[in-house]
């Protein structure tokens, strides 16, 4: 089986976000980061080289692969944030309705600039994902 290349690594997540060369979506980063650690309760930690995760959980398939990942996280891509969520989206069908602008993928919310998306719902999203039983992550 393939080991799950997406690791926890000791880098400096403020030293990450620094690096980040754009300033407003330096504090739109910083924001998510703000919020999802309060929301969370959780301290910060990167994983792999771009990806901010909260909280630590073990999956296991079906099929018998195993590994850990984290609970929910962001990463502040180029063209949008990617934010990951236990428990896919179906179940909060009345939260994504009232977010705003987004697309989704099969674990993942993008937003492209968090001007885009009601910050209230947004934490409300992150807060219960946090409670639902996680599966395998989708990556």
């Amino acid at each position: 089986m393939a080991e799950l290349k997406t690791k926890e690594t000791k880098a400096s997540v403020g030293g990450f976000l620094k690096q980040i060369p754009d300033a407003a979506r330096r504090k739109d980063a910083e924001k998510i980061l703000a919020m999802m650690k309060s929301v969370t309760k959780e301290e910060p930690r990167m994983w792999g080289s771009s990806i901010i995760g909260f909280g630590r959980l073990h999956y296991k398939y079906a099929s018998g692969r195993e590994g850990d990942w984290f609970k929910a996280g962001f990463s502040p891509r180029k063209d949008s944030f990617t934010l990951y969520l236990c428990g896919g989206f179906e179940p909060h069908a009345d939260l994504m309705a009232k977010l705003g602008k987004y697309k989704t993928g099969v674990g993942c919310l993008y937003v492209k600039k968090l001007d885009d998306v009601d910050d209230k719902v947004l934490r409300q999203l992150v807060a219960r994902s946090m409670k639902m039983k996680p599966g395998a992550p989708n990556v």
